[in-house]
């Protein structure tokens, strides 16, 4: 299993209801659609950071989602309201 971590702040101006709603979108329209999408969550903190987690049955589903993550509309859209210079993505192997 492979756990995908992204962190990063929302562009200036962005609410958390407006960043929530496509985010709920990219987990029903975009990511359980995805094979080998186990588990996503969503979280923040009061600093203003926010973190997307993802469980993946392997690094080649993994791989195999960045195609339509980079061109599909719903992530598209999702990535609109993220503050892209502070994105940071890693990837782990799960041990358990």
């Amino acid at each position: 299993m492979v756990i995908e971590i992204m962190t990063f702040r929302l562009r200036t101006g962005v609410g958390e209801a407006e960043f929530m709603a496509a985010d709920q979108r990219v987990q029903t329209e975009f990511a359980y659609r995805q094979p080998g999408m186990i588990r996503r969550t969503t979280g923040h903190n009061r600093d203003g950071g926010w973190v997307v987690i993802d469980l993946w049955a392997s690094t080649a589903d993994a791989d195999g989602s960045l195609h339509g993550w980079h061109h599909q509309p719903v992530p598209l859209e999702f990535m609109a309201l993220v503050d892209e210079a502070s994105v940071r993505t890693q990837r782990f192997e799960a041990l358990d």
